[in-house]
This record gives C-alpha cells, structure tokens and sequence, in this order.
C-alpha cells in the first residue's frame, strides 16, 4: 500500500483583507491556504474597491508582514508601516494606559464574515462565487458600520 506524502500542502482558502479602522473591509484577496500572507500583500493593497485620501495612510500589520520585502511594498504604495509582535502590544498597553491596540481590528473583521453561515464553511466549488459571497457580505458589514455613524 503506497502511502501519499504531504509536503507541507494544507486543504482550504484563506481570506487577506485590508480593513480601516473600524473595521470595514476595503479589499479581500482569497488564496489557497498554503499560501503566506505576505506573498499576496501586493495584492491586497492593490485590490482597494474605494479611492484612497492624498493624506498620509497608517498601515498596522502583525509580525508575519515584517521583512524587507513587505517594507518595500508598503512603501511603494505609500503607507507607513507599523509592524509589531503582540507582546510588544502587551507592552506598550502597560506602559501607556491610553494606547489603543490595532492589531484585534483585523480579527473583529474575520470574526464578522464568520457571522454569515455561507461563507463559514466554504461549500463552493469555484472560486469566482465564494469571492461573490465574501464581497457581498463585506458589503453588508459595510452598509452596518455607516449605518452606526450616521444614526
């Protein structure tokens, strides 16, 4: 019996998204989950769906985005960068009571698409239409947020 070695290859999607500081999602890129987050940074930063302010653009990302190649990319497309581990989150939170952590703005997002049953689990053979299904609902957790700013 001939067994099948797995070369570090992993079964499913992974979702990159870019979000503001509320928590909108601005662009989603869907990989394979055997890709790294910072192979599709260009990507994600490139697929914006609203058109960016000329004034001067934070991008706050988790030590996976560390590394000369991701600084270049963000430079390039002109934010500046704050990468940082969680411990030195921790850190700063004890040191400075008033520092507003960022980096759980991200995982309030993810956490938001997990709400919509369809997109949980992906059921959905093409790509093309569990794309279809995360904009939707991007769209719908969008339309939530402004509708608390404007209330």
């Amino acid at each position: 019996m001939d067994e099948i070695l797995r070369t570090g290859e992993k079964n499913g999607t992974k979702r990159h998204i870019l979000v503001d500081g509320r928590g909108v999602p601005l662009s989603i890129v869907v990989t394979g989950a055997n890709r790294h987050d910072v192979t599709q940074l260009k990507a994600v930063l490139e697929n914006i769906v609203v058109k960016r302010p000329e004034s001067e653009q934070h991008l706050c990302a988790d030590k996976g985005y560390q590394g000369k190649p991701a600084y270049l990319i963000i430079h390039s497309e002109r934010y500046i960068p704050h990468v940082k581990q969680l411990n030195e989150e921790f850190q700063e939170k004890k040191d400075n009571p008033n520092y507003k952590a960022r980096r759980w703005i991200v995982e309030v997002s993810h956490s938001w698409f997990n709400r919509f049953r369809k997109i949980l689990v992906r059921f959905e053979k093409l790509n093309e239409r569990y794309e279809a299904l995360l904009f939707m609902a991007a769209s719908i957790i969008a339309l939530r947020k402004v509708g608390f700013i404007y209330e």
